[in-house]
Protein backbone atom coordinates (compact mmCIF):
# COMPACT_ATOMS: atom_id res chain seq x y z
CA UNK A 1 0.00 0.00 0.00
CA UNK A 2 0.99 3.30 -1.15
CA UNK A 3 2.48 5.50 1.58
CA UNK A 4 0.89 9.04 1.93
CA UNK A 5 3.35 11.69 3.34
CA UNK A 6 2.48 15.59 4.43
CA UNK A 7 5.75 17.46 4.48
CA UNK A 8 5.33 21.09 6.39
CA UNK A 9 8.40 23.42 4.87
CA UNK A 10 8.92 21.06 1.52
CA UNK A 11 10.66 23.79 -0.01
CA UNK A 12 13.33 23.67 2.52
CA UNK A 13 16.51 22.47 2.84
CA UNK A 14 15.65 19.26 4.39
CA UNK A 15 11.98 19.16 2.87
CA UNK A 16 13.51 19.10 -0.12
CA UNK A 17 15.75 16.32 0.48
CA UNK A 18 13.25 14.64 2.21
CA UNK A 19 10.64 14.87 -0.09
CA UNK A 20 13.11 13.42 -3.45
CA UNK A 21 13.89 10.29 -0.85
CA UNK A 22 10.09 9.82 -0.19
CA UNK A 23 9.05 10.16 -4.23
CA UNK A 24 12.31 8.15 -5.11
CA UNK A 25 10.53 5.32 -2.62
CA UNK A 26 7.07 5.61 -4.41
CA UNK A 27 5.43 7.48 -1.50
CA UNK A 28 2.83 9.80 -1.91
CA UNK A 29 4.01 13.52 -0.83
CA UNK A 30 1.70 16.33 0.14
CA UNK A 31 3.98 19.45 0.31
CA UNK A 32 2.89 22.50 2.83
CA UNK A 33 4.43 25.63 2.51
CA UNK A 34 3.85 29.62 2.27
CA UNK A 35 4.20 28.70 -1.66
CA UNK A 36 7.38 31.65 -2.07
CA UNK A 37 9.61 28.67 -3.45
CA UNK A 38 8.72 26.17 -5.81
CA UNK A 39 8.55 22.66 -4.55
CA UNK A 40 10.41 20.06 -6.82
CA UNK A 41 8.25 17.52 -8.56
CA UNK A 42 6.34 15.13 -7.81
CA UNK A 43 5.15 17.09 -4.86
CA UNK A 44 1.86 17.89 -4.66
CA UNK A 45 1.57 21.51 -3.64
CA UNK A 46 -0.34 23.33 -0.44
CA UNK A 47 -0.23 26.63 0.16
CA UNK A 48 -0.92 28.42 3.58
CA UNK A 49 -0.25 30.79 6.46
CA UNK A 50 0.72 28.37 9.18
CA UNK A 51 -0.16 30.89 11.05
CA UNK A 52 -3.63 31.05 10.55
CA UNK A 53 -5.44 28.17 12.01
CA UNK A 54 -8.31 28.74 9.00
CA UNK A 55 -5.99 29.26 6.59
CA UNK A 56 -4.38 25.80 7.09
CA UNK A 57 -7.86 24.11 8.11
CA UNK A 58 -8.63 25.32 3.80
CA UNK A 59 -5.50 24.09 2.76
CA UNK A 60 -5.39 20.29 4.56
CA UNK A 61 -9.62 19.98 4.39
CA UNK A 62 -9.07 17.24 1.93
CA UNK A 63 -5.80 15.54 2.70
CA UNK A 64 -5.51 12.43 3.90
CA UNK A 65 -1.83 11.28 5.00
CA UNK A 66 0.05 8.63 7.27
CA UNK A 67 2.98 10.66 8.06
CA UNK A 68 3.28 14.14 8.77
CA UNK A 69 7.07 15.69 9.00
CA UNK A 70 7.39 19.17 10.37
CA UNK A 71 10.30 21.01 8.96
CA UNK A 72 9.38 24.98 9.41
CA UNK A 73 9.70 28.09 11.45
CA UNK A 74 8.81 31.68 11.42
CA UNK A 75 11.71 33.78 12.96
CA UNK A 76 10.51 36.58 15.31
CA UNK A 77 11.42 39.63 17.37
CA UNK A 78 12.28 37.93 20.59
CA UNK A 79 11.75 33.95 22.04
CA UNK A 80 8.43 34.89 23.41
CA UNK A 81 6.91 35.54 20.18
CA UNK A 82 8.99 32.44 18.76
CA UNK A 83 7.13 30.16 21.26
CA UNK A 84 3.97 31.84 20.52
CA UNK A 85 4.10 31.62 16.69
CA UNK A 86 5.86 28.31 15.96
CA UNK A 87 3.94 26.53 18.78
CA UNK A 88 1.01 27.53 16.98
CA UNK A 89 2.45 26.81 13.63
CA UNK A 90 2.18 22.61 14.76
CA UNK A 91 -1.00 23.22 16.37
CA UNK A 92 -2.53 24.24 13.90
CA UNK A 93 -1.46 21.70 11.40
CA UNK A 94 -2.11 18.91 13.89
CA UNK A 95 -5.63 19.95 14.26
CA UNK A 96 -6.45 20.39 10.69
CA UNK A 97 -5.65 16.80 10.48
CA UNK A 98 -7.28 16.03 13.38
CA UNK A 99 -8.35 12.19 14.14
CA UNK A 100 -7.18 11.15 10.86
CA UNK A 101 -3.56 10.77 12.45
CA UNK A 102 -5.03 7.77 14.79
CA UNK A 103 -2.52 5.14 13.98
CA UNK A 104 0.08 7.46 12.42
CA UNK A 105 3.06 9.25 12.68
CA UNK A 106 4.62 12.99 13.30
CA UNK A 107 8.45 13.73 13.10
CA UNK A 108 9.35 17.16 14.27
CA UNK A 109 12.56 19.04 13.13
CA UNK A 110 14.22 20.92 15.74
CA UNK A 111 18.58 21.11 16.27
CA UNK A 112 21.14 21.89 18.64
CA UNK A 113 19.71 25.09 20.13
CA UNK A 114 17.64 22.37 21.72
CA UNK A 115 21.26 22.30 24.36
CA UNK A 116 22.81 25.33 23.27
CA UNK A 117 19.81 27.89 23.79
CA UNK A 118 18.09 30.06 21.34
CA UNK A 119 19.06 33.24 19.55
CA UNK A 120 18.08 35.18 22.69
CA UNK A 121 19.89 33.11 25.30
CA UNK A 122 22.46 31.24 22.93
CA UNK A 123 25.50 29.18 24.53
CA UNK A 124 24.14 31.14 28.12
CA UNK A 125 24.11 29.96 31.24
CA UNK A 126 24.69 26.14 31.58
CA UNK A 127 25.15 24.81 28.32
CA UNK A 128 25.66 20.88 28.28
CA UNK A 129 28.91 19.53 27.98
CA UNK A 130 29.92 17.99 24.52
CA UNK A 131 29.61 15.92 23.05
CA UNK A 132 25.40 16.71 23.77
CA UNK A 133 23.11 13.37 24.11
CA UNK A 134 19.71 13.69 24.40
CA UNK A 135 19.48 12.28 28.14
CA UNK A 136 21.16 15.57 28.98
CA UNK A 137 17.16 16.98 28.56
CA UNK A 138 15.71 20.01 28.23
CA UNK A 139 18.24 23.43 29.65
CA UNK A 140 16.42 26.62 32.32
CA UNK A 141 15.79 29.06 29.47
CA UNK A 142 12.78 29.67 26.89
CA UNK A 143 12.67 28.21 24.27
CA UNK A 144 10.58 27.43 21.07
CA UNK A 145 11.82 24.22 20.40
CA UNK A 146 10.20 23.06 23.70
CA UNK A 147 6.89 24.87 22.93
CA UNK A 148 6.57 22.17 19.22
CA UNK A 149 7.68 19.73 21.43
CA UNK A 150 4.70 20.08 23.36
CA UNK A 151 2.20 20.54 20.54
CA UNK A 152 3.46 17.13 19.60
CA UNK A 153 3.08 15.36 22.54
CA UNK A 154 -0.30 16.72 23.41
CA UNK A 155 -1.22 15.39 19.14
CA UNK A 156 -0.22 12.12 19.74
CA UNK A 157 -2.17 11.71 22.86
CA UNK A 158 -5.63 13.52 21.78
CA UNK A 159 -4.92 11.72 18.41
CA UNK A 160 -3.33 8.29 18.58
CA UNK A 161 -0.33 9.10 16.72
CA UNK A 162 3.22 8.34 17.38
CA UNK A 163 6.00 10.55 17.23
CA UNK A 164 9.72 11.51 17.01
CA UNK A 165 11.31 14.49 17.39
CA UNK A 166 15.19 14.53 15.11
CA UNK A 167 18.29 17.07 16.49
CA UNK A 168 20.78 17.96 13.63
CA UNK A 169 23.45 19.81 13.51
CA UNK A 170 24.29 22.51 11.24
CA UNK A 171 22.28 21.10 7.78
CA UNK A 172 24.49 20.57 4.46
CA UNK A 173 21.68 20.41 1.89
CA UNK A 174 20.69 22.19 -1.54
CA UNK A 175 17.84 24.99 -1.70
CA UNK A 176 17.04 28.03 -3.43
CA UNK A 177 15.54 30.99 -1.15
CA UNK A 178 16.48 29.34 2.18
CA UNK A 179 17.01 31.54 5.20
CA UNK A 180 19.53 28.99 7.13
CA UNK A 181 22.25 27.49 4.83
CA UNK A 182 25.63 27.44 5.53
CA UNK A 183 26.66 24.93 2.57
CA UNK A 184 25.69 26.99 -0.30
CA UNK A 185 26.26 30.32 1.94
CA UNK A 186 30.36 29.31 1.74
CA UNK A 187 29.86 28.76 -1.74
CA UNK A 188 28.60 31.80 -2.78
CA UNK A 189 31.92 33.69 -0.29
CA UNK A 190 34.04 31.50 -1.99
CA UNK A 191 33.42 32.28 -5.30
CA UNK A 192 33.20 36.34 -4.74
CA UNK A 193 36.58 35.70 -2.88
CA UNK A 194 38.27 34.23 -6.40
CA UNK A 195 36.34 36.64 -8.78
CA UNK A 196 37.43 39.88 -6.48
CA UNK A 197 40.63 38.62 -5.55
CA UNK A 198 40.11 38.68 -1.74
CA UNK A 199 41.37 36.22 0.83
CA UNK A 200 39.42 33.57 2.12
CA UNK A 201 38.99 34.23 5.57
CA UNK A 202 37.42 32.13 8.02
CA UNK A 203 34.53 34.26 9.62
CA UNK A 204 34.08 32.55 12.96
CA UNK A 205 35.36 32.62 16.50
CA UNK A 206 38.39 30.76 17.64
CA UNK A 207 36.82 28.26 19.79
CA UNK A 208 34.71 26.80 16.33
CA UNK A 209 38.65 27.14 14.37
CA UNK A 210 39.83 24.90 16.82
CA UNK A 211 37.44 23.19 18.42
CA UNK A 212 35.87 19.82 17.50
CA UNK A 213 32.62 20.14 15.23
CA UNK A 214 30.18 17.72 13.07
CA UNK A 215 27.36 18.49 10.86
CA UNK A 216 24.36 16.83 9.38
CA UNK A 217 23.38 16.18 5.57
CA UNK A 218 20.17 16.77 4.71
CA UNK A 219 19.99 13.22 3.08
CA UNK A 220 20.99 11.46 5.48
CA UNK A 221 18.80 13.65 7.96
CA UNK A 222 15.95 12.69 5.21
CA UNK A 223 16.81 9.03 5.89
CA UNK A 224 16.46 8.88 9.93
CA UNK A 225 13.11 10.56 9.34
CA UNK A 226 11.57 8.31 7.38
CA UNK A 227 13.66 5.19 9.75
CA UNK A 228 11.57 6.56 12.60
CA UNK A 229 8.87 7.11 10.66
CA UNK A 230 8.71 3.17 9.22
CA UNK A 231 10.13 1.33 12.15
CA UNK A 232 8.01 1.16 15.73
CA UNK A 233 10.11 0.50 17.86
CA UNK A 234 12.39 3.52 16.81
CA UNK A 235 9.17 5.72 17.89
CA UNK A 236 8.28 7.72 20.90
CA UNK A 237 11.57 9.09 21.09
CA UNK A 238 13.92 11.80 20.28
CA UNK A 239 17.14 11.56 18.31
CA UNK A 240 20.35 13.59 17.50
CA UNK A 241 21.41 13.00 13.63
CA UNK A 242 24.69 13.90 12.39
CA UNK A 243 26.81 12.86 9.41
CA UNK A 244 28.65 10.41 11.75
CA UNK A 245 32.54 12.07 11.69
CA UNK A 246 34.03 14.83 13.56
CA UNK A 247 35.94 17.39 12.03
CA UNK A 248 38.17 20.70 12.99
CA UNK A 249 37.58 24.18 11.05
CA UNK A 250 40.84 24.85 10.88
CA UNK A 251 41.22 21.23 8.57
CA UNK A 252 37.62 21.26 6.83
CA UNK A 253 38.82 25.55 5.68
CA UNK A 254 41.47 24.51 3.39
CA UNK A 255 39.38 21.81 2.22
CA UNK A 256 36.63 24.00 1.20
CA UNK A 257 39.35 26.69 0.19
CA UNK A 258 40.62 23.37 -2.05
CA UNK A 259 37.47 22.71 -3.90
CA UNK A 260 37.40 26.36 -5.69
CA UNK A 261 41.07 26.50 -6.14
CA UNK A 262 41.53 29.01 -3.28
CA UNK A 263 44.30 29.16 -0.63
CA UNK A 264 42.71 29.75 3.03
CA UNK A 265 43.69 32.24 5.05
CA UNK A 266 45.38 31.94 8.39
CA UNK A 267 42.97 32.54 11.28
CA UNK A 268 42.86 36.33 12.39
CA UNK A 269 40.32 36.59 14.57
CA UNK A 270 36.69 36.46 14.42
CA UNK A 271 35.52 38.39 11.28
CA UNK A 272 31.68 38.21 10.35
CA UNK A 273 30.40 37.86 6.79
CA UNK A 274 27.00 40.02 7.69
CA UNK A 275 29.20 42.92 8.09
CA UNK A 276 31.99 42.27 4.70
CA UNK A 277 29.54 41.37 2.28
CA UNK A 278 28.28 45.04 1.81
CA UNK A 279 29.24 45.13 -1.71
CA UNK A 280 28.02 41.22 -2.48
CA UNK A 281 24.28 42.08 -4.32
CA UNK A 282 26.23 44.28 -6.88
CA UNK A 283 29.29 41.68 -7.22
CA UNK A 284 27.11 38.67 -7.49
CA UNK A 285 24.71 40.28 -10.10
CA UNK A 286 27.86 40.38 -12.21
CA UNK A 287 28.82 37.57 -11.60
CA UNK A 288 25.62 35.94 -12.45
CA UNK A 289 25.65 37.80 -15.89
CA UNK A 290 28.71 36.64 -16.84
CA UNK A 291 28.77 33.31 -16.36
CA UNK A 292 24.99 33.06 -17.47
CA UNK A 293 23.87 31.80 -13.54
CA UNK A 294 20.12 31.12 -12.84
CA UNK A 295 19.91 33.58 -9.63
CA UNK A 296 21.08 36.76 -9.79
CA UNK A 297 19.90 37.25 -6.20
CA UNK A 298 22.88 36.49 -3.90
CA UNK A 299 20.10 36.27 -0.92
CA UNK A 300 18.17 33.71 -2.71
CA UNK A 301 21.47 31.71 -2.22
CA UNK A 302 23.34 32.83 0.92
CA UNK A 303 22.05 33.52 4.54
CA UNK A 304 24.58 35.78 6.06
CA UNK A 305 23.32 36.67 9.67
CA UNK A 306 23.09 32.55 9.87
CA UNK A 307 26.23 31.17 8.87
CA UNK A 308 27.63 33.77 11.30
CA UNK A 309 25.65 32.27 13.77
CA UNK A 310 26.83 28.74 13.48
CA UNK A 311 30.51 29.62 12.92
CA UNK A 312 30.80 32.37 15.27
CA UNK A 313 29.73 30.38 18.46
CA UNK A 314 31.76 30.73 21.63
CA UNK A 315 32.33 26.74 22.66
CA UNK A 316 33.08 23.65 21.10
CA UNK A 317 29.77 22.25 19.45
CA UNK A 318 29.51 18.71 18.23
CA UNK A 319 27.26 15.09 19.13
CA UNK A 320 26.51 11.98 20.42
CA UNK A 321 24.65 9.43 18.15
CA UNK A 322 25.20 6.55 20.25
CA UNK A 323 21.07 6.51 20.98
CA UNK A 324 19.83 6.19 16.98
CA UNK A 325 22.75 3.40 16.58
CA UNK A 326 22.01 1.31 19.29
CA UNK A 327 17.67 1.39 17.63
CA UNK A 328 19.08 0.63 14.80
CA UNK A 329 20.08 3.79 12.72
CA UNK A 330 23.94 3.39 10.89
CA UNK A 331 23.81 6.42 8.80
CA UNK A 332 27.28 7.96 7.75
CA UNK A 333 28.33 10.77 5.34
CA UNK A 334 31.27 11.76 5.63
CA UNK A 335 30.95 15.78 5.52
CA UNK A 336 34.01 16.83 3.03
CA UNK A 337 32.17 14.99 0.96
CA UNK A 338 28.90 16.53 1.49
CA UNK A 339 29.83 19.68 1.24
CA UNK A 340 31.28 19.07 -1.85
CA UNK A 341 28.63 16.80 -3.39
CA UNK A 342 26.87 20.01 -2.45
CA UNK A 343 29.31 22.29 -4.30
CA UNK A 344 29.13 19.56 -7.37
CA UNK A 345 25.37 20.15 -7.92
CA UNK A 346 25.44 24.23 -7.52
CA UNK A 347 27.49 23.91 -10.39
CA UNK A 348 24.86 21.62 -12.26
CA UNK A 349 22.12 23.85 -11.76
CA UNK A 350 23.95 27.01 -12.84
CA UNK A 351 24.14 28.20 -9.71
CA UNK A 352 27.62 28.84 -9.02
CA UNK A 353 29.81 29.01 -11.86
CA UNK A 354 31.57 25.70 -13.02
Amino acid sequence: MQQRALIVGVSGVTGSALAERLLAEGWQVNGLSRGRTPVIGGVTSLTADLTDADSVQAALKDVVVDKVFFSAWARQENEKENIRVNGAMVRNVLDALGDSLKGGHVALITGLKHYLGPFDAYGKGSVPVTPFREEQGRQPVENFYYAQEDEIFAAAEKYGCTWSVHRPHTVIGFAVGNAMNMGQTLAVYATLCKASGQPFVFPGSQAQWQGVSDMTDARLLADQLIWAATTPSAQNQDYNVVNGDVFRWQWMWGEIAGYFGLEAAPFNGEQPLEGRMNDAAQQWQEIAQQHNLKESDVTKLASWWHTDADLGRPMEVFTDVSKSRKAGFNGYQPTREAFFELFDRLKAEQLIPR
